[in-house]
């Protein structure tokens, strides 16, 4: 595949708020499909909020639950390929940190958070193995957030095939939520992408795009930011800031070229 057509959706994703963010996913899916997209990416649990499940115990949902078959029924009759993000149960424990391939009404696959930070530990439960999938011909890994320190997964991902890892994110913001500087916050992120993915684009050879949880939930803040990365490691495409809203692309595979379609 030469060129490939992806969409970003930086989203707020109210915590445990599935009916809000399951209205904002479809008009996005729609979208979406509408301008002949190959790879939907929607962040770090798009679906439930990224939530802390014991404040929020409706934001863990399971696999085969009532949400995501609402999920695949926005992907019917579809051949591009949707990442929606969730926080699954766990019957074994703590739940994960997920994100769904879904095409046609089918989940293809899952990817689950591999690295969780030391003051969500006592929240969730690591993967146990780093999943690459296909849609057509071509190869794409997923890391979800704070994966992005976590060298192995683009290294696996690359050695399995992948052209491209999404990397689907919900960054929370510290300080004062009354005093939030907005863009002060987009940029902290926008730097600490640039800081992993500039190396693991260039030493792996693979793009990388960078989709976030964007605006003000129930009690917490998300930066925002769309970022394509290319093999050679120059940062091809950013979003002006992070405001929420999609982001529409085609990548050019062989020249290392972005535009917004």
């Amino acid at each position: 595949m030469a060129r490939l057509k992806i969409a970003l959706v930086q989203m707020r994703c109210e915590k445990a708020g599935l009916d809000e963010n399951l209205r904002e996913m479809e008009r996005h899916i729609r979208e979406a499909a509408a301008r002949g997209v190959d790879i939907v990416g929607f962040p770090e649990a798009s679906l439930t909020g990224f939530a802390d499940p014991t404040k929020h115990p409706r934001a863990v949902i399971r696999r085969d639950g009532p949400e995501m078959a609402a999920v695949l029924a926005m992907t019917r009759g579809h051949d591009m390929t949707v990442l929606p993000g969730f926080i699954e149960a766990n019957p074994a424990g703590k739940p994960f940190v997920t994100q769904a391939v879904v095409r046609d009404g089918r989940v293809i696959g899952y990817h689950r958070k591999q690295f969780i930070i030391e003051e969500e530990d006592e929240w969730f439960t690591p993967g146990e193995r780093i999943a690459t999938f296909r849609h057509g011909g071509l190869g794409f890994g997923i890391a979800i957030c704070a994966d992005l320190t976590t060298e192995a997964v683009y290294a696996v991902c690359a050695r399995r095939g992948a052209c491209i890892v999404f990397h689907l994110a919900a960054p929370g913001l510290y300080g004062d939520r009354a005093s939030r500087d907005w863009r002060a916050g987009y940029e902290w992120w926008e730097g600490v992408c640039r800081k992993y993915f500039e190396g693991y684009a260039r030493k792996y050879g693979i793009w990388i795009a960078v989709a976030t949880q964007a605006g003000r939930t129930c009690d917490e803040d998300f930066p925002g930011g769309g970022y394509v990365f290319a093999p050679d490691g120059r940062r091809l495409y950013a979003t002006p800031d992070g405001s929420a809203g999609a982001v529409y692309l085609e990548l050019d595979m062989g020249r290392q070229k972005v535009r917004e379609i």
